[in-house]
């Protein structure tokens, strides 16, 4: 059975990724449900104060073992970089040069303080999602991770519009909306999304 769709947004997956799925499911919202468990124990673990300073964001070590630990009991593949083209981010091949780039800014970007923290956190974020290292969980990813910088920051983590942006509907066209507005380097709506 199929469990995915190519929606607005949605990163399709070939049939051998789809093939690493570990639970026996048959739905998408069984899906849906089994990966936002997995997903809040990797927030905890994350934003919890004991492991949140002793964890350095910037470094693509962390960022592979958060995609680990957010999808550790759904995916096979959690926390490898994708090795297939999809309808979003870069060619596979330029994940291993793009993603020690945007480390290195985001730190220069705190170390400077370039940016305010919650516009620092959502260019974070929409790099991260252009780049889409992962085969699917991207934006999943990419949310969390900006949470963990804002902490770091000592600012509270986003709200990202206070509704569930994984299911297709209003909540989640202003996300994607957002994001294209950032691919224009217009950050304010994505800012204000994150934040409503």
């Amino acid at each position: 059975m199929i469990l995915f769709t190519t929606g607005d947004g949605n990163t399709p997956l070939t049939p051998e990724e789809q093939d690493d799925l570990i639970p026996d499911l048959t739905t998408k919202e069984e899906l849906n449900e089994w990966e936002r468990q997995n997903i809040l124990e990797a927030a905890a673990w994350a934003l919890d104060p004991r492991n949140l300073n002793r964890q350095d964001p910037f470094s693509e070590a962390y960022v592979r073992e958060m995609h680990l630990r957010m999808f550790d009991q759904t995916w096979k593949w959690a926390g490898a970089y994708r090795t297939t083209e999809k309808n979003i981010g870069i060619p596979y091949y330029q994940i291993r040069e793009a993603l020690p780039a945007l480390l290195g800014d985001a730190r220069y970007w705190v170390e400077h303080q370039t940016f305010e923290p919650d516009e620092l956190a959502v260019r974070f974020h929409h790099r991260l999602v252009w780049i889409h290292p992962f085969a699917n969980g991207n934006g999943r990813h990419a949310r969390l991770m900006a949470d963990v910088v804002l902490r770091r920051l000592g600012r509270p983590v986003f709200t990202w519009g206070s509704a569930d942006i994984v299911k297709a509907g209003d909540f989640r066209r202003s996300y994607i909306d957002a994001l294209r507005a950032a691919d224009k380097n217009d950050f304010a709506p994505l800012i204000v999304f994150a934040r409503a």
